[in-house]
């Protein structure tokens, strides 16, 4: 049941221009710079945040010498006027969706294996399809791309739910884990070595996950674990692109699926180490939130994910 109170304050207090200044505070943490990007003078942003907290009856910010930061209560209320105003978002776009034919956009999150493997399929099938919908795709670490799908800035997310506080708020499909291999260039002084150690390993260059990955956390477990120093030589990057050719222009080393090199494996550009570092991550899915209504395009894309993930199985 409604609680009348919560219906109250919605009908009566709060307005879209607040939602707006929210978002923006959330994202500048200056009154100032806020209300410029909500299209507002300074005053008339204080004042509508002033009644807010007046309505709420708590205070949202913490006014500093410089800028504003959130309160515990204000992260929750950014939160939700993110995905409030993304729900309006996407009702604009479905009632344009409906005046003239499926449309519309579909935002997808994907971590790196997936968004070479599974999605592209996908895409190519929501296309063939549904030709004017657009796609959008944003390739991160799990924990960004679920914020973002928290905050409405995506529909969907590939990736892992990694706070188990969050299962209430999102369905999980799972699909695949991801055992990962050592990569080097073809003709690297490691390749085919039978007798190579961790501590070898360890003097080598790396391409490394941003910190905070599953997988930069589990390396320096590993290097950690063996009273190992973590690799002093690095590079940090998530784009495939890079890796690829980083790889071929240097001696450099990088743990990946071997799927989601697969072309270059076969074509005697990169290689294997013989090394099993035991190096496995969790199940990667579908991630939606729950009880939120996607749109047709999202919908259709959905669909396309099952489909593709079925076929690959």
């Amino acid at each position: 049941m409604t609680d009348p109170r919560s219906d109250r304050f919605v009908r009566s207090h709060l307005k879209t221009r607040q939602l707006v200044l929210l978002v923006e505070l959330g994202r500048h943490g200056s009154i100032l710079h806020a209300a410029q990007a909500a299209h507002l003078t300074q005053p008339a942003a204080s004042k509508l945040l002033a009644d807010l907290e007046h309505a709420l009856g708590v205070k949202l910010f913490e006014r500093l010498p410089r800028g504003v930061a959130p309160t515990w209560y204000g992260e929750v209320m950014i939160r939700r006027a993110g995905a409030a105003l993304a729900e309006l978002d996407a009702g604009h776009q479905e009632v344009m969706e409906l005046l003239s034919g499926l449309s519309g956009r579909v935002a997808v999150g994907s971590v790196l294996t997936p968004s070479a493997t599974l999605l592209p399929g996908a895409v190519v099938a929501l296309k063939a399809r549904q030709p004017r919908v657009h796609v959008a795709i944003t390739v991160e670490t799990s924990k960004i791309l679920i914020q973002q799908l928290q905050g409405g800035e995506l529909d969907l997310v590939i990736g892992r739910v990694l706070d188990s506080a969050l299962a209430a708020q999102l369905s999980f499909e799972p699909l695949t884990d991801e055992p990962h291999v050592l990569i080097v260039r073809a003709g690297h002084p490691l390749a085919g070595r039978g007798d190579l150690s961790l501590q070898e390993l360890a003097g080598q260059s790396w391409i490394l996950p941003p910190g905070g990955s599953i997988l930069r956390d589990r390396l320096t477990a590993l290097f950690l674990s063996a009273g190992l120093d973590q690799p002093q030589q690095a590079v940090e990057t998530l784009s495939l692109p890079v890796i690829t050719s980083l790889l071929a222009r240097s001696d450099m080393v990088v743990a990946l699926p071997e799927e989601l090199v697969r072309p270059y494996l076969d074509a005697r550009l990169l290689a294997v180490l013989p090394i099993d570092l035991g190096l496995r991550m969790d199940v990667y899915g579908i991630v939606t939130r729950r009880g939120h209504q996607l749109s047709p395009g999202a919908e259709l894309m959905l669909a396309c994910l099952r489909e593709e993930a079925q076929r690959r199985d």
